[in-house]
């Protein structure tokens, strides 16, 4: 992997595209290289495509490999970027200003070099591909949920969501209280709120590769996590209001609350009644693959609304893949959209996973006290959405349903980040951050294959 990312000595290329190309084919022979090893374990595929970014970025950092160096840096090398274009800054002088000492050294010397600019293209390109390619999943995953099955286990959903909340804000705050008793309330506070998160995204990956997404313990755990999206956003918002004002505004969280609530309603309701009569216009159009055009626009689309509505771009993909669940095959011939999409899932989920395990910094679980504030915010993180999944009926598998709702992944470190950007989160807490989100996103896939079984793997999807 790390030949991958050499470059020719002069830097010169008769395409622009050549380095991004030679990291795409980099990174697709690790995500398979990785899935492959882990379906050969018995374990699902997207624990392997994330071992190998983590090996791959850390590796990379310690061994002095400049591409690697930079690329791990994540949303950090947009930052970077962005202040050497709009200040007076270099790209050399943006990097001490952004990262700590030590690490700034290594990343401005990568970024000193004639390939700068290939770095922060490969970053652009693969951070762009990697964020299309969870709504393509979710899409997926939506098209796999009928609206009506969601609909009965909706109930349950909202329990389980609520109590996903409510149990690791309650745990986060009090172990908070506990190592680092003369914290303000606003960083208890936040760190409780990152606690809440839940990275749907890997739990979708998992159940698709144990050929499990239709049991009832899947719809809840998917119906939760939306509901938990909508949830989190109300106490980020809470939390980051009283961090930078000092209050919160009763107004800002009913105009969040109902903001969502309506594009959820709004987009569920008024799709189901208008897209099989815009479906069925189309369809006499002639209109050359119309099925995987429509199909994708749509998602992308509902997408675009989820965040206008303040939503994750998730959310959005997911309910456009409900919407079209129950009529949209029968309406058009030919292959099913799930098949025409598939290929195309195949190729850029795993490197989502890959890039996402290349962003995990290890060496910032480096002091004592930052290790053991670490491993009490991850017990409490297991603990807390464990306890989640007995909002369940004992009819259910309830310990599934919980350890589907536990990986953090990239949600948890987006919240980390938005904490550290308005200073209530420091380096050490950040760090800390890191680990449960590392055990979290790496413990769900082992136990859910434990807790659900074998199902039917998809091993092809790796």
């Amino acid at each position: 992997m790390f030949a991958c990312f050499v470059f020719d000595a002069q830097g010169s290329h008769s395409d622009p595209v050549i380095p991004i190309l030679l990291a795409l084919v980099c990174l697709t022979i690790g995500a398979a290289s990785g899935a492959r090893l882990m379906t050969w374990m018995k374990q699902s595929a997207v624990l392997g495509e994330l071992l190998v970014g983590l090996l791959a970025g850390n590796l990379g950092f310690y061994l002095g490999h400049p591409g690697l160096t930079v690329l791990r840096e994540g949303d950090n090398l947009r930052r970077i970027s962005e202040l050497a274009l709009t200040s007076s800054s270099n790209i050399v002088q943006a990097v001490s200003q952004v990262l700590p000492p030590g690490e700034a050294e290594r990343v401005a010397a990568a970024l000193g070099t004639s390939h700068s600019l290939d770095f922060i293209s490969i970053y652009y390109f693969v951070d762009f591909l990697s964020r299309i390619a969870i709504l393509i999943l979710l899409f997926l995953v939506g098209l796999e949920t009928s609206f009506v099955e969601m609909r009965r286990v909706g109930k349950t959903a909202l329990l389980v969501a609520i109590i996903g909340i409510v149990v690791p804000m309650g745990l986060g705050m009090g172990i908070m209280k506990i190592l680092h008793p003369n914290s303000a309330l606003a960083s208890d506070l936040f760190i409780g709120g990152i606690l809440t998160a839940t990275s749907v995204g890997i739990t979708a990956r998992v159940l698709r590769d144990l050929g499990q997404e239709k049991r009832d313990e899947s719809r809840v755990i998917l119906g939760a996590a939306v509901i938990d999206d909508v949830l989190c956003l109300i106490v980020l918002a809470v939390v980051s209001g009283l961090a930078v004002t000092g209050s919160v505004s009763i107004l800002e969280i009913g105009r969040i609350t109902f903001v969502a609530a309506l594009f959820l309603a709004g987009s569920l309701g008024i799709g189901v009644w208008l897209t099989p009569r815009l479906v069925r216009r189309l369809s006499d159009a002639g209109i050359h693959n119309l099925k995987l055009l429509f199909g994708l626009g749509f998602a992308f689309l509902l997408a675009w609304l989820a965040n206008a509505a303040g939503l994750a771009t998730i959310v959005g993909a997911f309910a456009a893949g409900m919407i079209l669940n129950d009529f949209f095959d029968s309406e058009l011939t030919g292959e099913s959209l799930h098949k025409l999409i598939s290929p195309i899932e195949s190729l850029v989920v795993p490197l989502f996973f890959v890039w996402m395990g290349i962003q995990v910094k290890i060496e910032a679980l480096g002091s004592r006290d930052m290790l053991i504030s670490g491993i009490a915010l991850t017990a409490v993180a297991i603990i807390g959405k464990l306890a989640s999944g007995w909002g369940c009926p004992p009819t259910m598998n309830r310990w599934a349903v919980g350890i589907g709702m536990m990986p953090r992944g990239e949600v948890g470190l987006i919240f980390a980040g938005i904490g550290k950007s308005i200073r209530v989160i420091d380096d050490g807490l950040f760090s800390a951050i890191v680990l449960l989100v590392m055990v979290t996103t790496l413990l769900a896939p082992i136990l859910l294959r434990i807790t659900l079984g074998q199902g039917t793997p998809a091993i092809a999807q790796g």
